[in-house]
């Protein structure tokens, strides 16, 4: 892949979606359920994505998805997006979550989300993205901590590739955790 000399800014990506939050939407405890949010979220990262690449667009991962208030039957639910990272063919898309009660007006802040998306050209290989002009302090503090998302995630890999799982050490260590060992 060549260098990119095309740049879009955040706002360009932008894009929100707003929903009435039905009955056929709920779990067995009458919230909303949480996969039928997930399915929301990923339907705007597709679309923010897409936006702001020109291209289709696929789900890479879901690195964050911090469910942190119940949504009711009723609520309003809008999900904002913009893209805070850009590589050359992905993108990680920011999601934030609020459900609003229509009837008091109260809006309650109830998910975070980062999807990282990935443009295909038709024969489905990657595509560069543009690059990102980042406007204001907001987007530069979105921008840098998706990169240190990026390199924790790496530590972790790397982690996960060097651990010695089997080692004595760490065999003893789960003592202290609601595990029973039953090694053959």
């Amino acid at each position: 892949m060549s260098t990119n000399t095309n740049f879009k800014t955040v706002a360009c990506s932008r894009i929100s979606i707003s929903e009435l939050m039905l009955p056929s939407h709920t779990n067995f405890s009458g919230k909303i359920h949480g996969g039928y949010i997930l399915s929301l979220l990923d339907q705007i990262a597709f679309a923010c994505a897409s936006k702001f690449s020109g291209h289709y667009c696929v789900t890479a991962s879901v690195d964050t998805v911090n469910f942190l208030k119940p949504i009711e039957v009723g609520e309003l639910v809008t999900m904002k997006a913009s893209v805070n990272y850009v590589g050359k063919s992905s993108m990680i898309v920011g999601i934030r979550v609020e459900a609003e009660n229509i009837q008091t007006g109260a809006i309650k802040h109830c998910n975070s989300s980062y999807f990282t998306m990935v443009a295909k050209d038709k024969e489905g290989k990657r595509v560069l993205v543009p690059g990102l002009i980042l406007s204001n302090l907001e987007e530069v503090r979105r921008f840098c901590k998706a990169l240190k998302h990026i390199e924790v995630k790496k530590e972790v890999e790397n982690h996960a590739e060097e651990y010695n799982y089997s080692s004595i050490e760490t065999l003893a260590s789960l003592n202290k955790y609601n595990v029973l060992l039953e090694l053959n």
